[in-house]
């Protein structure tokens, strides 16, 4: 029994790592200043390491999604990103992965419903020259 809760937890870990992530981020958006690891863990309240926590925070600050200061021996980060601006990057990230970003831009245009289609039009003529 005790093997396959441990097997169980290790598959949680790996499996949830997008999973881990949001609700890293979650609990920063809901803080009222910078966390540093330990209180992220305390406030998450789901048995996890501090290192894997950790891991967590440096990775969505590699990826420019938080920023970090420093606090005693370690950091304390914060979220200079909220969910919509999330959502953005990735939509940058992947298009600067593909090699053909005209097609990439117009196959996403073409799976727009009508409403989003008519809002992106809107911003476009908004935001233009």
């Amino acid at each position: 029994m005790e093997s396959d809760e441990s097997v169980g937890s290790g598959k949680d870990e790996r499996r949830a790592a997008g999973e881990l992530e949001a609700a890293v981020l979650t609990a920063l958006w809901a803080a009222d200043g910078p966390l540093t690891p330990g209180e992220v863990q305390a406030r998450l309240d789901s048995g996890l390491a501090r290192t894997t926590v950790t891991t967590a925070l440096t990775r969505l600050y590699d990826k420019e999604v938080l920023d970090r200061r420093r606090q005693g021996r370690g950091y304390a980060y914060f979220p200079v990103q909220d969910a919509p601006g999330i959502t953005a990057q990735r939509m940058h990230t992947e298009l600067e992965r593909d090699g053909d970003r005209e097609t990439a831009l117009a196959r996403f245009v073409a799976r727009l419903g009508p409403d989003d289609e008519r809002f992106l039009r809107q911003l476009l003529e908004t935001e233009g020259p």
